[in-house]
Protein backbone atom coordinates (compact mmCIF):
# COMPACT_ATOMS: atom_id res chain seq x y z
CA UNK A 1 0.00 0.00 0.00
CA UNK A 2 0.89 3.47 -0.54
CA UNK A 3 2.24 5.72 2.25
CA UNK A 4 -0.33 8.05 3.54
CA UNK A 5 2.33 11.12 4.27
CA UNK A 6 2.84 10.31 0.82
CA UNK A 7 -0.55 10.48 -0.37
CA UNK A 8 -1.09 14.13 1.69
CA UNK A 9 1.51 15.67 -0.08
CA UNK A 10 1.04 14.27 -3.47
CA UNK A 11 -2.17 14.47 -4.21
CA UNK A 12 -2.22 15.29 -7.44
CA UNK A 13 0.40 13.05 -8.12
CA UNK A 14 -1.61 10.03 -6.75
CA UNK A 15 -4.70 11.08 -8.10
CA UNK A 16 -2.92 11.17 -11.59
CA UNK A 17 -1.83 7.80 -10.81
CA UNK A 18 -4.89 6.45 -9.80
CA UNK A 19 -6.19 7.50 -13.23
CA UNK A 20 -3.87 5.81 -14.96
CA UNK A 21 -4.38 2.60 -13.48
CA UNK A 22 -7.72 2.87 -14.93
CA UNK A 23 -9.32 3.94 -11.61
CA UNK A 24 -12.34 6.74 -11.13
CA UNK A 25 -13.13 8.96 -7.84
CA UNK A 26 -15.98 7.51 -7.06
CA UNK A 27 -13.80 4.04 -7.02
CA UNK A 28 -11.37 5.75 -4.89
CA UNK A 29 -11.83 8.84 -3.50
CA UNK A 30 -8.27 10.01 -2.63
CA UNK A 31 -9.98 13.71 -1.03
CA UNK A 32 -12.47 11.31 1.39
CA UNK A 33 -8.99 9.09 2.27
CA UNK A 34 -7.20 11.98 3.32
CA UNK A 35 -10.25 13.74 5.14
CA UNK A 36 -10.38 10.34 7.45
CA UNK A 37 -6.85 10.23 8.46
CA UNK A 38 -7.06 13.98 8.77
CA UNK A 39 -10.51 13.14 11.26
CA UNK A 40 -8.29 9.99 12.39
CA UNK A 41 -5.46 12.22 13.78
CA UNK A 42 -7.80 15.02 15.74
CA UNK A 43 -9.45 11.85 17.38
CA UNK A 44 -6.10 10.33 18.82
CA UNK A 45 -4.96 14.09 19.98
CA UNK A 46 -8.33 14.42 21.12
CA UNK A 47 -8.35 11.28 23.02
CA UNK A 48 -4.64 11.03 24.52
CA UNK A 49 -6.13 14.27 25.93
CA UNK A 50 -8.91 12.52 27.54
CA UNK A 51 -7.02 10.32 29.00
CA UNK A 52 -4.56 12.45 30.30
CA UNK A 53 -7.10 14.62 32.09
CA UNK A 54 -8.67 11.52 33.46
CA UNK A 55 -5.26 9.90 34.97
CA UNK A 56 -5.11 13.42 36.22
CA UNK A 57 -8.36 13.93 38.08
CA UNK A 58 -7.89 9.83 38.60
CA UNK A 59 -4.62 10.53 40.72
CA UNK A 60 -6.54 13.56 42.39
CA UNK A 61 -9.23 12.01 43.99
CA UNK A 62 -6.95 10.50 47.17
CA UNK A 63 -5.49 14.29 48.33
CA UNK A 64 -9.02 15.95 47.88
CA UNK A 65 -11.21 17.03 50.67
CA UNK A 66 -13.97 14.71 51.31
CA UNK A 67 -16.56 16.72 50.16
CA UNK A 68 -14.94 17.48 46.36
CA UNK A 69 -14.19 13.67 45.95
CA UNK A 70 -17.66 13.30 44.38
CA UNK A 71 -17.64 16.03 42.21
CA UNK A 72 -14.09 14.85 40.80
CA UNK A 73 -15.31 11.32 40.44
CA UNK A 74 -17.88 12.50 38.57
CA UNK A 75 -15.81 14.56 36.53
CA UNK A 76 -13.76 11.86 36.20
CA UNK A 77 -16.75 9.15 34.78
CA UNK A 78 -17.91 11.81 32.33
CA UNK A 79 -14.45 12.38 30.84
CA UNK A 80 -14.18 8.49 30.94
CA UNK A 81 -17.49 8.00 29.05
CA UNK A 82 -16.44 10.32 26.31
CA UNK A 83 -12.86 8.71 26.20
CA UNK A 84 -14.79 5.88 25.60
CA UNK A 85 -17.25 7.38 22.92
CA UNK A 86 -13.86 8.88 21.24
CA UNK A 87 -12.54 5.49 21.28
CA UNK A 88 -15.32 3.72 19.27
CA UNK A 89 -15.18 6.20 16.66
CA UNK A 90 -11.61 6.08 16.65
CA UNK A 91 -11.74 2.25 15.88
CA UNK A 92 -14.66 2.51 13.24
CA UNK A 93 -12.70 5.20 11.52
CA UNK A 94 -9.65 2.92 11.66
CA UNK A 95 -11.29 -0.05 10.33
CA UNK A 96 -12.48 2.13 7.34
CA UNK A 97 -9.00 3.85 6.83
CA UNK A 98 -7.40 0.56 6.74
CA UNK A 99 -9.98 -0.95 4.17
CA UNK A 100 -9.23 1.77 2.25
CA UNK A 101 -5.60 2.00 2.50
CA UNK A 102 -5.82 -1.91 1.58
CA UNK A 103 -7.71 -0.82 -1.69
CA UNK A 104 -4.96 1.36 -2.72
CA UNK A 105 -3.00 0.26 -5.95
CA UNK A 106 0.81 0.80 -6.33
CA UNK A 107 1.43 4.33 -8.71
CA UNK A 108 2.76 2.90 -11.76
CA UNK A 109 6.52 4.27 -13.42
CA UNK A 110 6.32 7.62 -15.46
CA UNK A 111 8.72 5.33 -17.67
CA UNK A 112 5.68 2.72 -18.25
CA UNK A 113 3.20 3.34 -20.95
CA UNK A 114 -0.25 4.85 -20.51
CA UNK A 115 -3.55 2.67 -21.64
CA UNK A 116 -6.85 1.54 -20.45
CA UNK A 117 -5.90 -2.64 -20.88
CA UNK A 118 -3.78 -4.49 -22.94
CA UNK A 119 -4.76 -2.91 -26.13
CA UNK A 120 -1.96 0.15 -24.78
CA UNK A 121 0.92 -2.38 -23.95
CA UNK A 122 3.75 -1.94 -26.64
CA UNK A 123 5.48 -4.64 -27.94
CA UNK A 124 9.81 -3.65 -26.69
CA UNK A 125 11.82 -6.20 -28.95
CA UNK A 126 10.75 -9.46 -30.85
CA UNK A 127 13.72 -12.25 -30.11
CA UNK A 128 14.61 -15.56 -32.81
CA UNK A 129 13.36 -16.07 -35.78
CA UNK A 130 9.47 -17.56 -36.22
CA UNK A 131 9.97 -21.27 -37.51
CA UNK A 132 8.19 -21.80 -41.10
CA UNK A 133 7.99 -25.23 -41.66
CA UNK A 134 8.09 -26.74 -45.17
CA UNK A 135 5.16 -29.16 -43.82
CA UNK A 136 1.73 -28.67 -42.11
CA UNK A 137 2.29 -28.21 -38.53
CA UNK A 138 0.19 -29.87 -35.86
CA UNK A 139 -0.60 -28.47 -32.49
CA UNK A 140 0.41 -29.59 -29.49
CA UNK A 141 -2.57 -31.33 -28.41
CA UNK A 142 -2.26 -33.60 -31.71
CA UNK A 143 1.49 -33.53 -30.79
CA UNK A 144 0.54 -35.00 -27.14
CA UNK A 145 -2.23 -37.73 -29.02
CA UNK A 146 0.60 -38.71 -31.90
CA UNK A 147 3.47 -39.64 -28.79
CA UNK A 148 1.19 -40.86 -26.42
CA UNK A 149 2.26 -37.83 -23.99
CA UNK A 150 -1.08 -37.22 -22.22
CA UNK A 151 -4.77 -38.60 -20.40
CA UNK A 152 -6.78 -35.40 -21.60
CA UNK A 153 -9.82 -36.65 -21.53
CA UNK A 154 -9.51 -39.50 -19.10
CA UNK A 155 -8.08 -37.20 -16.32
CA UNK A 156 -11.17 -34.71 -17.48
CA UNK A 157 -13.51 -37.46 -16.05
CA UNK A 158 -11.75 -37.52 -12.75
CA UNK A 159 -10.76 -34.35 -11.76
CA UNK A 160 -13.04 -32.09 -14.07
CA UNK A 161 -12.33 -29.31 -17.02
CA UNK A 162 -8.89 -27.13 -17.30
CA UNK A 163 -6.72 -29.97 -15.47
CA UNK A 164 -4.13 -31.84 -16.73
CA UNK A 165 -2.07 -35.40 -16.89
CA UNK A 166 1.16 -35.41 -19.03
CA UNK A 167 2.90 -38.90 -19.04
CA UNK A 168 6.16 -40.46 -20.40
CA UNK A 169 8.55 -38.48 -22.18
CA UNK A 170 6.32 -34.98 -22.20
CA UNK A 171 6.46 -35.55 -18.11
CA UNK A 172 10.19 -35.91 -18.20
CA UNK A 173 10.37 -32.56 -20.30
CA UNK A 174 8.13 -30.55 -17.92
CA UNK A 175 10.18 -31.97 -14.79
CA UNK A 176 13.48 -31.08 -17.17
CA UNK A 177 12.58 -27.63 -17.49
CA UNK A 178 12.33 -27.12 -14.02
CA UNK A 179 15.65 -28.48 -12.80
CA UNK A 180 17.39 -27.18 -15.56
CA UNK A 181 15.90 -23.14 -14.49
CA UNK A 182 16.51 -23.97 -11.03
CA UNK A 183 20.40 -24.59 -11.40
CA UNK A 184 20.03 -21.52 -13.82
CA UNK A 185 19.06 -19.37 -10.90
CA UNK A 186 21.43 -21.24 -8.25
CA UNK A 187 24.24 -20.33 -10.49
CA UNK A 188 22.91 -16.50 -10.42
CA UNK A 189 22.83 -16.55 -6.34
CA UNK A 190 19.23 -17.49 -5.77
CA UNK A 191 18.38 -19.14 -3.13
CA UNK A 192 16.05 -22.54 -4.36
CA UNK A 193 13.21 -23.23 -2.04
CA UNK A 194 10.43 -25.44 -2.10
CA UNK A 195 7.26 -24.02 -0.33
CA UNK A 196 4.06 -25.18 0.05
CA UNK A 197 0.46 -24.07 -1.90
CA UNK A 198 -1.37 -23.46 1.18
CA UNK A 199 -1.47 -20.10 2.78
CA UNK A 200 -3.04 -18.14 6.13
CA UNK A 201 -5.53 -15.16 4.71
CA UNK A 202 -3.30 -12.21 5.92
CA UNK A 203 -0.53 -13.59 3.26
CA UNK A 204 -2.95 -12.82 0.45
CA UNK A 205 -3.64 -9.58 1.91
CA UNK A 206 0.55 -8.71 1.78
CA UNK A 207 0.74 -9.93 -1.40
CA UNK A 208 -2.43 -8.10 -2.86
CA UNK A 209 -4.04 -11.20 -4.05
CA UNK A 210 -6.96 -9.72 -1.51
CA UNK A 211 -8.68 -7.45 -1.42
CA UNK A 212 -8.39 -7.89 -5.53
CA UNK A 213 -8.95 -10.67 -6.92
CA UNK A 214 -10.54 -12.89 -4.40
CA UNK A 215 -12.47 -15.04 -7.25
CA UNK A 216 -9.26 -16.48 -8.67
CA UNK A 217 -8.24 -18.04 -5.22
CA UNK A 218 -9.21 -21.01 -4.25
CA UNK A 219 -10.81 -21.16 -0.73
CA UNK A 220 -10.84 -24.12 2.01
CA UNK A 221 -13.08 -23.09 4.42
CA UNK A 222 -12.98 -25.85 6.92
CA UNK A 223 -9.08 -25.05 7.31
CA UNK A 224 -9.44 -21.45 6.75
CA UNK A 225 -6.49 -22.10 4.42
CA UNK A 226 -6.13 -20.51 0.87
CA UNK A 227 -4.40 -22.57 -2.41
CA UNK A 228 -1.63 -20.58 -3.47
CA UNK A 229 -1.39 -19.25 -7.20
CA UNK A 230 2.29 -18.41 -7.14
CA UNK A 231 5.02 -19.31 -4.90
CA UNK A 232 5.68 -15.47 -4.68
CA UNK A 233 2.71 -15.35 -2.84
CA UNK A 234 4.27 -17.64 -0.02
CA UNK A 235 7.92 -15.77 -0.04
CA UNK A 236 6.69 -12.29 0.03
CA UNK A 237 5.63 -13.15 3.72
CA UNK A 238 8.43 -15.50 4.55
CA UNK A 239 9.69 -12.37 5.95
CA UNK A 240 7.13 -10.63 7.54
CA UNK A 241 7.52 -8.33 10.42
CA UNK A 242 11.16 -8.49 10.23
CA UNK A 243 13.68 -5.90 10.56
CA UNK A 244 17.03 -6.82 8.08
CA UNK A 245 20.40 -5.80 8.11
CA UNK A 246 21.69 -3.84 4.67
CA UNK A 247 24.41 -6.50 4.24
CA UNK A 248 21.80 -9.16 4.01
CA UNK A 249 20.91 -7.42 1.36
CA UNK A 250 19.39 -8.40 -1.83
CA UNK A 251 17.71 -11.63 -0.41
CA UNK A 252 17.37 -13.61 -3.91
CA UNK A 253 14.42 -16.68 -3.73
CA UNK A 254 14.32 -19.37 -6.63
CA UNK A 255 10.71 -20.57 -5.36
CA UNK A 256 9.33 -23.94 -6.65
CA UNK A 257 5.70 -24.75 -6.00
CA UNK A 258 2.74 -26.24 -7.70
CA UNK A 259 -0.25 -23.35 -8.06
CA UNK A 260 -3.52 -23.07 -8.17
CA UNK A 261 -6.00 -21.29 -10.21
CA UNK A 262 -9.68 -20.57 -10.59
CA UNK A 263 -9.18 -18.75 -13.94
CA UNK A 264 -13.06 -17.33 -13.23
CA UNK A 265 -12.41 -14.68 -15.48
CA UNK A 266 -11.48 -16.81 -18.19
CA UNK A 267 -14.97 -18.37 -19.40
CA UNK A 268 -14.77 -19.90 -22.59
CA UNK A 269 -10.82 -18.86 -23.12
CA UNK A 270 -8.33 -21.82 -23.77
CA UNK A 271 -10.59 -24.56 -22.95
CA UNK A 272 -8.57 -27.55 -24.64
CA UNK A 273 -5.23 -28.50 -24.29
CA UNK A 274 -2.03 -26.76 -21.48
CA UNK A 275 -2.38 -22.73 -21.97
CA UNK A 276 -5.32 -22.43 -18.88
CA UNK A 277 -5.54 -24.73 -16.16
CA UNK A 278 -6.21 -24.85 -12.89
CA UNK A 279 -3.33 -26.37 -11.11
CA UNK A 280 0.62 -26.21 -12.67
CA UNK A 281 4.00 -26.57 -11.56
CA UNK A 282 5.95 -22.67 -11.06
CA UNK A 283 9.53 -21.75 -10.59
CA UNK A 284 9.13 -18.19 -9.29
CA UNK A 285 12.16 -15.53 -9.14
CA UNK A 286 11.40 -13.29 -6.19
CA UNK A 287 13.81 -10.40 -4.70
CA UNK A 288 14.26 -8.41 -1.64
CA UNK A 289 16.42 -5.24 -2.09
CA UNK A 290 16.90 -1.83 -0.93
CA UNK A 291 14.28 1.26 -1.20
CA UNK A 292 15.80 2.50 -4.07
CA UNK A 293 13.76 3.22 -7.37
CA UNK A 294 17.43 2.62 -9.15
CA UNK A 295 18.07 -0.40 -7.01
CA UNK A 296 14.96 -1.91 -7.74
CA UNK A 297 14.73 -1.17 -11.15
CA UNK A 298 18.31 -2.66 -11.81
CA UNK A 299 17.19 -5.80 -10.23
CA UNK A 300 13.87 -5.58 -12.68
CA UNK A 301 16.18 -5.71 -15.43
CA UNK A 302 18.46 -8.44 -14.63
CA UNK A 303 15.04 -10.40 -13.76
CA UNK A 304 14.00 -9.52 -17.40
CA UNK A 305 17.58 -10.84 -18.65
CA UNK A 306 17.27 -14.02 -16.83
CA UNK A 307 14.00 -14.96 -18.35
CA UNK A 308 14.82 -13.50 -21.83
CA UNK A 309 17.67 -16.33 -21.14
CA UNK A 310 15.67 -19.22 -20.45
CA UNK A 311 13.67 -18.38 -23.45
CA UNK A 312 17.05 -18.50 -25.67
CA UNK A 313 18.05 -21.61 -23.93
CA UNK A 314 14.98 -23.31 -25.29
CA UNK A 315 15.23 -21.83 -27.99
CA UNK A 316 11.75 -20.15 -28.83
CA UNK A 317 11.31 -17.06 -30.35
CA UNK A 318 9.38 -14.63 -27.98
CA UNK A 319 8.62 -10.88 -27.72
CA UNK A 320 8.55 -8.42 -24.54
CA UNK A 321 5.84 -6.22 -24.07
CA UNK A 322 5.90 -3.59 -22.04
CA UNK A 323 2.58 -3.61 -19.97
CA UNK A 324 0.51 -0.15 -19.85
CA UNK A 325 -0.70 1.46 -16.45
CA UNK A 326 -4.40 0.21 -17.07
CA UNK A 327 -3.16 -3.76 -17.38
CA UNK A 328 -0.76 -3.96 -14.86
CA UNK A 329 -2.62 -4.66 -12.12
CA UNK A 330 -2.61 -2.74 -8.57
CA UNK A 331 1.15 -3.93 -6.35
CA UNK A 332 2.32 -3.40 -10.08
CA UNK A 333 5.27 -0.25 -10.16
CA UNK A 334 6.37 -1.49 -13.42
CA UNK A 335 5.44 -4.83 -15.99
CA UNK A 336 7.22 -6.61 -18.66
CA UNK A 337 5.71 -9.80 -20.30
CA UNK A 338 7.48 -12.14 -22.44
CA UNK A 339 5.45 -13.87 -24.79
CA UNK A 340 6.77 -17.30 -26.77
CA UNK A 341 5.47 -17.60 -30.45
CA UNK A 342 2.59 -20.35 -30.69
CA UNK A 343 2.86 -21.86 -34.59
CA UNK A 344 -0.71 -23.28 -34.15
CA UNK A 345 -2.28 -19.84 -32.60
CA UNK A 346 -0.08 -17.87 -35.02
CA UNK A 347 0.35 -15.26 -32.10
CA UNK A 348 2.90 -15.16 -29.19
CA UNK A 349 1.49 -16.07 -25.88
CA UNK A 350 2.51 -15.13 -22.51
CA UNK A 351 4.95 -17.39 -20.42
CA UNK A 352 6.96 -14.79 -18.24
CA UNK A 353 5.32 -12.06 -16.02
CA UNK A 354 8.24 -9.67 -14.70
CA UNK A 355 7.19 -6.94 -12.23
CA UNK A 356 8.88 -4.12 -9.55
CA UNK A 357 6.29 -4.22 -6.69
CA UNK A 358 8.80 -0.82 -5.04
CA UNK A 359 7.69 -0.80 -1.28
CA UNK A 360 4.00 -1.83 -1.76
CA UNK A 361 3.96 -4.69 -0.74
CA UNK A 362 6.55 -4.75 2.38
CA UNK A 363 4.08 -2.10 3.58
CA UNK A 364 1.40 -4.44 4.02
CA UNK A 365 3.87 -7.32 5.54
CA UNK A 366 6.17 -5.00 7.69
CA UNK A 367 9.48 -6.00 6.18
CA UNK A 368 12.27 -3.67 6.63
CA UNK A 369 15.88 -3.38 6.51
CA UNK A 370 18.29 -1.17 8.58
CA UNK A 371 20.26 1.24 6.70
CA UNK A 372 24.21 0.64 7.64
CA UNK A 373 24.84 4.79 7.45
CA UNK A 374 22.65 6.09 9.67
CA UNK A 375 20.53 3.24 11.24
CA UNK A 376 17.68 4.37 9.96
CA UNK A 377 14.78 1.80 8.95
CA UNK A 378 13.43 1.63 5.54
CA UNK A 379 10.98 -0.71 3.83
CA UNK A 380 11.96 -2.82 0.80
CA UNK A 381 11.19 -3.42 -2.08
CA UNK A 382 10.24 -6.33 -3.64
CA UNK A 383 10.04 -8.30 -7.55
CA UNK A 384 9.23 -11.33 -8.89
CA UNK A 385 9.30 -12.80 -12.16
CA UNK A 386 8.22 -16.58 -13.46
CA UNK A 387 11.60 -18.80 -13.79
CA UNK A 388 9.37 -20.97 -15.78
CA UNK A 389 5.79 -22.30 -15.76
CA UNK A 390 4.11 -25.46 -17.06
CA UNK A 391 2.86 -26.68 -18.77
CA UNK A 392 2.04 -23.69 -20.27
CA UNK A 393 5.62 -23.03 -21.85
CA UNK A 394 5.37 -26.74 -23.48
CA UNK A 395 2.79 -25.37 -25.84
CA UNK A 396 5.08 -23.30 -27.88
CA UNK A 397 8.17 -25.57 -26.80
CA UNK A 398 6.72 -28.92 -28.66
CA UNK A 399 5.26 -26.84 -31.80
CA UNK A 400 8.45 -24.83 -32.40
CA UNK A 401 10.66 -28.16 -32.27
CA UNK A 402 8.80 -30.59 -34.06
CA UNK A 403 9.58 -32.16 -36.98
CA UNK A 404 7.32 -33.52 -39.80
CA UNK A 405 6.72 -37.55 -38.27
CA UNK A 406 5.56 -35.83 -35.18
CA UNK A 407 8.79 -36.06 -33.18
CA UNK A 408 10.14 -33.14 -31.12
CA UNK A 409 13.79 -31.86 -31.14
CA UNK A 410 15.50 -31.17 -27.63
CA UNK A 411 17.79 -28.00 -27.69
CA UNK A 412 21.11 -28.45 -26.46
CA UNK A 413 20.96 -26.85 -23.12
CA UNK A 414 18.07 -29.26 -21.93
CA UNK A 415 19.61 -32.33 -23.42
CA UNK A 416 22.13 -33.27 -20.65
CA UNK A 417 18.44 -33.16 -18.51
CA UNK A 418 16.66 -34.99 -20.85
CA UNK A 419 19.81 -37.42 -22.37
CA UNK A 420 18.08 -37.44 -25.69
CA UNK A 421 18.14 -35.03 -28.43
CA UNK A 422 15.00 -35.84 -29.89
CA UNK A 423 11.69 -37.18 -27.92
CA UNK A 424 8.62 -38.51 -29.18
CA UNK A 425 7.83 -42.04 -31.22
CA UNK A 426 6.54 -40.08 -34.43
CA UNK A 427 3.88 -42.02 -37.01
Amino acid sequence: MPDIKFIVENTALVKEGLQKKGYTPEELDVDALIKLHKEITALKTSSQALAEEKNKLSNSIKSAAPDERPNIIAQSKAVGEKFKQEQDQLDAKQKEFDLFMLKMPNLPSPESPVGPDDSGNVVRRKVGKIPHFDFEPRDHIALMEINDWSEMERIAKVSGSRTYAIKNELAKLELAMHMMVLDKLRAEGFTVITVPSVSKEKPLYGQGYLPFSRDEVYYMPEDDLYLSGTAELILNSLRADEILSENELPVLYAGFSPCFRREAGAAGKDTRGLVRVHQFMKTEQFVICKDSIAESEKWHQKLLQISEEILQDLELPYQVLEVCTGDMGAPKYRQYDLEAWVPSQNCYRETHSCSNITDWQARRTNLRYRDNTDGKVHYVHTLNNTGIATPRVLVPFIENHQNEDGTVNIPPKLQSYMNVTKIGKGV
